[in-house]
């Protein structure tokens, strides 16, 4: 659909591409992002786009705080703000400097994120999780069964522990004795996920995807989230498992839509493969970072239906659609090489060269300048699924790993 702005939108961002839900030439939009030669090849010459140069990449806070960010908003009428993730920090921040921030409440956010303080927020909607305790760490007993223990707070599978023996258990105590923690039961299965808009009263449920997690060399983490493949979800969900999935969804939009939240959240969703029953495990209650590939394969499929950022920022913003729906995809993945340990500094121009030849099989490629372990390093996409199985790729999606592995071993 054509779609413009009736007022400026600022999204603020660390990496460009959380920004790219929206084409770069909309009409009212504006980003301001850190300098990266990958990110100046993406928005070369246009004058909505600020890249920030600095030794090292500036996180939200600091980028919106920087003179010329400043300068860069101060000269638009009228401009909103937008972030990938607010916090009260940043809340403050736009308050300070008179500037209108268009995502929901932090407090609300970390209410409904946080594993501790998410049972309880969930109230009856709590039988969607599956079989679960919240306690100290110290007061778990061993069952001789392996479970599933969260810290309260996580991010992509960092503070998701499978607990498989009792000396694991008591390592763990040992270390965090008094700290709360939300002990699950382990199911075996495939994890599912999806980005959904709240508009007023309304739920706008998006496209159902496999969530890509644990596959090395993509990352080192058992339960690190590192792709989705929306083609192979089709594949493996029968149509009364997907009105249960659009159930679970629609549920927690309603209360959050209560609680006075608007725009997007995502849901990670457990489908049991012994029984076929679907868990609610995850609720993130934020911009997911799936969301600007799947607007980009809606754009590509359908040139007059609304996509999930375009969505995001009509709920944002206020405006309802009356009737309107996602517009729906049956294919497309993208996978991110996570940064790891290695003994030798890569050239980041043998980095672009094996890219370019990647990008030649149709493939588009973000290059994250990140160097946290663990964090976003590389992120391929591809409009067709990359999933054989769930836990084997395809042959497109051997080409991701090859990619992968041609970087990593220099």
């Amino acid at each position: 659909m054509s779609f413009s702005l009736k007022q400026p939108i600022v999204y603020v961002a660390r990496d460009l591409e959380r920004t790219l839900g929206l084409s770069l030439t909309t009409k009212g939009y504006y980003i301001i992002s850190n300098y990266t030669p990958f990110a100046n090849s993406l928005s070369k010459g246009r004058k909505n786009v600020l890249l920030i140069k600095n030794k090292e990449l500036l996180d939200t806070r600091d980028l919106l705080s920087h003179s010329s960010a400043q300068e860069f908003i101060r000269a638009l009428k009228n401009p909103q703000i937008l972030v990938f993730k607010n916090t009260p920090l940043l809340e403050k921040m736009c308050t300070q400097n008179g500037f209108k921030l268009l995502n929901p409440s932090a407090e609300l956010s970390n209410l409904v994120e946080e594993k501790i303080s998410q049972v309880q927020w969930l109230g009856n909607l709590k039988k969607f999780l599956p079989a679960h305790e919240v306690k100290a760490a110290k007061e778990i007993k061993w069952q001789n069964k392996k479970f599933i223990l969260q810290f309260n707070r996580a991010h992509t599978g960092s503070g998701t522990v499978l607990v498989e023996s009792e000396s694991q258990l008591k390592e763990i105590q040992k270390t965090f004795p008094d700290r709360p923690v939300r002990i699950t039961k382990y199911i075996e299965g495939m994890m599912l996920t999806n980005n959904n808009v709240v508009c007023g009263k309304n739920t706008l449920c998006g496209n159902i995807n496999v969530q890509i997690t644990g596959i090395a060399p993509f990352t080192n983490r058992e339960f690190a989230t590192v792709g989705n493949d929306w083609g192979y979800a089709h594949k493996i969900l029968n149509s009364k498992q997907k009105k249960e999935y659009e159930k679970i969804a629609k549920a927690v939009g309603e209360k959050l839509g209560q609680n006075g939240w608007r725009g997007l959240f995502g849901i990670d969703v457990m489908l049991e493969i012994k029984t076929g029953k679907l868990y609610l495990i995850e609720i993130n209650a934020r911009q997911p970072a799936s969301t600007s590939f799947e607007s980009q394969l809606q754009q590509k499929k359908s040139k007059t239906g609304l996509t999930t950022f375009q969505a995001h920022l009509l709920a944002l913003l206020g405006e309802k659609k009356s009737g309107a729906k996602l517009t729906s995809i049956i294919d497309g993945a993208q996978i991110t090489q996570k940064v790891m340990p290695l003994k030798n500094k890569i050239s980041v121009k043998k980095i672009s060269q094996n890219i370019a030849k990647f990008c030649k099989d149709k493939f588009a490629v973000f290059l994250y300048e990140n160097t946290e372990i663990e964090s976003d390093w590389i992120r391929m996409q591809s409009s067709k699924g990359i999933l054989k199985d769930q836990n084997t790729l395809n042959k497109i999606g051997e080409k991701c790993r090859d990619l992968s592995l041609s970087i990593l071993k220099n």
